[in-house]
Formats: structure tokens, C-alpha cells, sequence
């Protein structure tokens, strides 16, 4: 599959396809988008926001969450205040969510049965990670998009002067719903 991919981005370059894309860093709607990284959400998300290339951050991984307030997700939006002029956060979770209800114990006998040995989950333990919290779901979606925005809002380094809002995204038709 990536060699299709590495043959297709050269006709895809060759070709200037590129042009009606280019943009610079800065988002032209000062937002940032934290969300999922469901496939789903890759056209229909910015589709739904109305949304083009250059507007806003959008900021995935797993169930759009922030795990902790130095993970990367927050980085991310850190970075993205300081560095690019982002004023606005919108944290959108999305109804179906993978994410909801994962458990470390599902991964444990994934990993097991795809040759991950119990010596290399305990060398990752004795690191100080939590397996069970890193790859821990969420069981309320409301209550996540709740957390997550809490998050955000008492991190010591986000602006007092930066909004954020949560919502829930409806994976097919793309209604919003925002999360109080």
C-alpha cells in the first residue's frame, strides 16, 4: 500500500495537483480542532465545519482525548496558541466511537497473540507508564469531551483569553452537538 501511495504523490507533484492547497501555517480562523482519528471524521469532519485547507489545526488521535496535560494533544495546542495565533479551541468527539470502552486487558491479548512478550510489558511498567490509564478508553462521550475541555482550560500554560468549546459529532450525518 505505501508504494501505491509513493507512486501516486509523484504524478501527484508532477502533475501541480498540489496548487489549489497551498496555504501557510498560520490558520486563517485562528482555531484549532481537537478530534478523533476515525476515518470517518477525515472528509466529513472540515466538511461539516465548513472548513477548508488553511483554516484551522486539527489536532487527531484516539478518541480525541488528552490523556494527561503534557501529552502530546496538549503540546499540540500549546503550540498552536504561542507559535501560530490560534485563539479558539474546539474539541469534538464523535458518536460511535472506537475509542469507547477500549480496554488495556482487549490490547493485552492483541499483543500477546502479535508477539509482544509479558518482559517487554513489564519493562514499559517499570518506566513509570500505566498501560491500564495510557490505553484506557472512555465510557461517557459527554463526559470525556467534559474532561478534555477541562483539561485544557486549568492547563498552566494556556491564556486565560482562549475559548474553548466541546461537542459531540454525529459520525454520519455530521450534526453537532455542543457539550455543556
Amino acid at each position: 500500500m505505501i508504494d501505491q501511495i509513493i507512486a501516486y504523490n509523484g504524478s501527484f507533484v508532477e502533475q501541480k495537483c498540489y496548487e489549489p492547497y497551498v496555504t501557510d501555517k498560520y490558520p486563517d480562523k485562528k482555531l484549532a480542532v481537537l478530534t478523533c482519528m476515525d476515518t470517518r471524521l477525515t472528509e466529513l469532519l472540515p466538511a461539516a465545519l465548513g472548513l477548508k485547507n488553511g483554516d484551522a489545526k486539527i489536532i487527531k488521535n484516539a478518541g480525541g482525548l488528552i490523556l494527561s496535560p503534557f501529552d502530546s494533544a496538549m503540546r499540540s495546542l500549546i503550540v498552536a496558541v504561542y507559535e501560530l495565533g490560534v485563539q479558539e479551541v474546539m474539541v469534538v468527539a464523535h458518536s460511535q466511537c472506537g475509542a469507547c470502552h477500549m480496554s488495556y486487558s482487549h490490547f493485552y491479548d492483541e499483543m500477546k497473540a502479535r508477539g509482544i512478550s509479558d518482559n517487554t510489558l513489564d519493562t514499559i511498567r517499570e518506566c513509570g507508564i500505566d498501560l491500564n490509564h495510557w490505553l484506557e478508553g472512555f465510557h461517557d462521550t459527554e463526559a470525556s469531551v467534559r474532561t478534555t475541555v477541562k483539561t485544557i482550560l486549568s492547563h498552566p500554560l494556556m491564556p486565560k483569553d482562549v475559548i474553548v468549546r466541546g461537542f459531540i459529532i454525529d459520525s454520519v450525518t455530521g450534526a453537532l452537538q455542543e457539550v455543556e
